[in-house]
């Protein structure tokens, strides 16, 4: 019994030693110096010039080693755990994926942020759940983004350039001065939604819903406009030059156009058509 105690005293002693990896490091180190310069201490005494110039040869190998090949394993193994992260991040965007849920869509945004710290924007949120979250200033440039529930959310300045938003939810949303050149949003809903200021060139927004929003100022040239939908939209100062495939009958809907910038043929339509609208 008391060998088997002193025996058990041992190997837990033993072993909080090997869980401290400093402490062993060093015990290790210790022993090691010990042996090495007991088996070396002739030397010392015989001929130390000789074995000293030894000794700083092998030290220049050393650090010639820590030099080359120390910081070249290092840079791989940062490397690796970088893109180890970025997978984590991406699986748990898919993991969450048509999760409707308030912690589904704050778990979401939190990886696209810690994507974007890596310098990754093209980021697959297509079926994600990011309503009532705060986006601002995120870049998702090229990001995919159809049919997902991105409503009541803050996107203010946010890149959205070249995005992919079909039949994505918008609605109320604050996308206040956003970028969203070239972005395909055909079939989204920006009902009620601030886009003031917002970037929308070359944009496609065919049958894309504008009714309430709030697009004073915003820059529309040469979007694709077939069938959106204007009703009760203020689009003062907004500029639609250039744009493609809108009608006098769309216009008619909304709640005004004072100040905003037609082609002249449509803007002869307006003056003639609805005068109204055009007026303070």
């Amino acid at each position: 019994m008391f060998f088997n105690n002193q025996y058990n005293k041992l190997r837990d002693y033993v072993n909080s030693i090997i869980e401290k990896p400093i402490l062993t490091s060093s015990i290790v180190l210790g022993v090691l110096t010990v042996i090495v310069l007991a088996l070396s201490f002739k030397y010392y005494l015989q001929d130390f010039d000789t074995f000293f110039g030894q000794v700083l040869a092998e030290a220049h190998g050393m650090l010639f080693d820590i030099a080359v090949i120390g910081i070249l394993i290092f840079w791989l193994n940062k490397n690796g755990e970088v893109r180890q992260r970025i997978r984590t991040y991406r699986d748990e965007i898919d993991d969450f994926r048509l999760w409707e849920s308030e912690e589904a869509a704050f778990r979401t945004v939190g990886n696209i942020k810690r994507l974007n710290r890596h310098k990754i924007n093209e980021i697959n949120l297509v079926n994600c759940h990011l309503s009532r979250t705060n986006l601002n200033y995120v870049n998702l440039k090229g990001s995919n983004l159809n049919s997902s529930d991105v409503s009541n959310a803050f996107l203010i300045e946010t890149n959205l350039e070249n995005t992919r938003l079909n039949q994505t939810n918008l609605e109320n949303s604050n996308l206040n001065q956003a970028l969203l050149m070239g972005a395909y949003a055909s079939g989204a809903n920006f009902k009620d939604a601030y886009l003031i200021k917002a970037q929308l060139q070359n944009a496609f927004l065919i049958k894309t819903d504008f009714s309430n929003a709030f697009l004073m100022e915003a820059d529309l040239t040469g979007c694709y406009l077939t069938g959106a939908d204007f009703n009760n939209a203020s689009l003062y100062k907004a500029d639609l030059r250039g744009a493609k495939g809108l009608t006098i009958e769309q216009l008619t809907k909304a709640k005004t156009l004072y100040l905003a910038k037609f082609d002249e043929d449509i803007l002869a339509q307006i003056k003639s058509d609805i005068p109204e609208l055009v007026g303070k």
